[in-house]
């Protein structure tokens, strides 16, 4: 039952992340490294083996030189590149090409929507959850699409297939 919380955690501060972003154009530090610090208690309680737990933390580590290489070079925001290595301490190596892959199709989906709105949608007609993000000039929320790569990934992970995500999802 721990296991279930700490998957729905995850799924839900992925989730808080994008919101977040969305209103802010910001992810905080706090908000990452909660992400990234829950992965050991539980990948500790399910236990799903210590080749399991190298990937996962291979996984994280290249996410990590990935991120702060794009981050330099401006791709990406700086919450960002630190919310993807904390994700995917959580999805390990085997759902890095679903979580890539769905994060670059949503990202680039987002950019184009955020586009066009900026373009099409009058200034007072935006809501104000989302007035920041509609500023022309400012960035897209890439925490949007960071979280539903993780959301769609999240089924091929060892560590989240260990701790029963079927039940979890209620698929």
């Amino acid at each position: 039952m721990v296991t279930v919380v700490f998957t729905l955690t995850f799924l839900s501060l992925c989730v808080y992340a994008a919101l977040r972003d969305i209103e802010t154009l910001t992810i905080t530090n706090g908000l990452n490294l909660t992400i990234a610090f829950l992965f050991f208690p539980a990948i500790i309680i399910a236990a799903p083996g210590w080749d399991v737990f190298g990937g996962h933390m291979m996984a994280g580590a290249i996410a990590f030189v990935v991120s702060i290489f794009l981050f330099a070079f401006g791709v990406f925001g700086g919450g960002d590149a630190k919310m993807i290595p904390g994700v995917m301490l959580w999805l390990g190596p085997e759902a890095t090409m679903p979580f890539v892959m769905t994060m670059a199709v949503i990202g680039g989906g987002l950019a184009v929507c955020v586009i066009l709105a900026r373009k099409l949608v009058p200034a007072h007609a935006v809501p104000g959850f989302a007035s920041e993000t509609m500023q022309a000039g400012n960035g897209v929320p890439y925490g949007v699409a960071i979280a539903g790569g993780a959301i769609y990934a999240a089924p091929m992970s060892p560590l989240l297939t260990s701790i029963n995500l079927a039940t979890v999802l209620g698929s």
